[in-house]
């Protein structure tokens, strides 16, 4: 089975080693474009992400038998519907399912219209619209946190949890300045702000059938105790405490099922990745966003832990048969944490020298994921980005798992590399920052 895999991050990496890990078939694994990790393990051919048509032809021209998209712009472009349209088998979303996260305008009205959970709302067509909103005080007065969200996809910069009003009409005034492109920032999500405990919950579906995969907790902010910009993701967890059996219940029943079901009644079950982000509110659970793929860097958390075939998970989507198989996870705790190349999350230095990576994959229990990295001449690993590798660890234990992964963190070092030392140490309530 010839399997292409689309992105070229820590995702795409773990997406490959779970593929290959436990493929009960033989697998020819390509990655477009891939990185220089991922050429370890698989083909990497050099089609950009927003190629659309240059991926549909590396994929006909490969004979690929089955395709996934990583990140969440080919998506929104329309790869899926593009690939279908040549009968080419793709796992993920249509241009339609995909505005759940293209568009947070659009996710914020789906809520309210299938009645699922979520904070309080107002959308604004102009930064002017959004001034004023914030100024007539309906939602608080000068010192109330509040959310504001660039409408279209924005690379993680399009969102600010503003703790006064003051800060609110700043932000607007970024989004009017070109902190994101035009296009993403033409209309304006504000938002109340939620309180509790932020949870991500990953589903595969294909539109008829879902199942559900280990809830996972990101750490999106750069510095310890919550502290600094946002970013990408500095590490995940997924424990069982993340999301207990009373809470998962009700999260099932008042959220995942009405989404999907919301999904077919406008007209585009959702086949894919959906990527549900939770805050678990002293009122209940409430919709902070929808993502409409596997989320860096919760998919290494969670896979390390995917005990079924994943290539046939994904072919039984493909074949709207997902009902039909079993998908099994292992019952073990785990971690991921990030390492982070100087001056990330601005402008990150690059060409660093990286140092003990064979031994820290030599620990018990861990897997290393390369999302930004290159070799030299000489075979030597070197930076090549923002975040640079996903230390990744399982264990009986939430405590084993990461003492496993900050075990096999020390082994690794290059002038500049930073990371988070509290990964899932605590479980911390904190405002809506998704």
């Amino acid at each position: 089975m010839r399997i292409l895999v689309i992105g070229s991050g820590g995702r795409e990496h773990a997406l490959i080693w779970a593929l290959r890990r436990n493929a009960a078939r033989p697998l020819e694994l390509f990655c477009a474009p891939g990185n220089a990790g991922i050429a370890q393990v698989a083909e990497c051919a050099s089609v950009s992400t927003e190629d659309i048509a240059g991926l549909a032809a590396f994929a006909e021209d490969s004979k690929i038998d089955l395709t996934m998209v990583g990140p969440e712009a080919p998506l929104a472009a329309g790869i899926v519907d593009e690939f279908e349209r040549r009968g080419l088998p793709i796992v993920g979303p249509g241009r339609e399912a995909a505005r759940l996260e293209s568009s947070k305008a659009f996710a914020k009205d789906f809520m309210r219209r299938h009645g699922i959970p979520t904070a309080r709302y107002r959308i604004a067509t102009s930064a002017d619209e959004a001034l004023q909103i914030l100024e007539a005080g309906e939602f608080g007065d000068e010192t109330t946190p509040v959310v504001i969200k660039a409408d279209g996809l924005a690379a993680g910069k399009g969102v600010f949890v503003a703790t006064s009003r003051a800060e609110g009409l700043m932000a607007v005034n970024e989004l009017r300045s070109g902190a994101v492109a035009a296009e993403a920032a033409r209309r304006i999500v504000i938002e109340e702000t939620l309180s509790g405990r932020e949870v991500s919950l990953l589903l595969f579906s294909d539109g008829k059938d879902f199942s559900l995969m280990p809830a996972a907790r990101d750490h999106k902010r750069v510095g310890e105790n919550d502290a600094g910009p946002n970013t990408g993701g500095m590490g995940s967890i997924t424990d069982k405490s993340v999301l207990d059996g009373s809470m998962h219940d009700r999260v099932v029943r008042e959220i995942v099922e009405p989404t999907l079901q919301g999904c077919r009644a406008e007209g585009f079950p959702f086949r894919g990745i959906l990527f549900i982000g939770l805050m678990l509110t002293p009122s209940g659970p409430q919709v902070l966003e929808y993502n409409v793929r596997f989320g860096d860097p919760e998919t290494q958390a969670i896979l390390v832990r995917l005990k079924s075939d994943l290539s046939e998970i994904l072919k039984a989507i493909s074949e709207t048969r997902l009902g039909e198989i079993g998908v099994d996870w292992s019952t073990e705790s785990s971690a991921c944490v990030v390492l982070a190349a100087r001056g990330y999350p601005g402008k990150p230095e690059t060409g660093a020298l990286i140092e003990g990576l064979d031994l820290a994959e030599q620990h018990t229990g861990v897997a290393v994921f390369h999302a930004a990295t290159r070799q030299g001449n000489d075979g030597a690993w070197l930076t090549a980005g923002g975040r640079v590798l996903g230390v990744t660890a399982t264990g009986e234990t939430l405590d084993l798992a990461l003492a496993r992964c900050y075990q096999a963190v020390g082994d690794i070092k290059w002038a500049g590399m930073h990371y988070r030392r509290d990964i899932g140490r605590p479980l911390v309530e904190g405002a809506a920052s998704s």
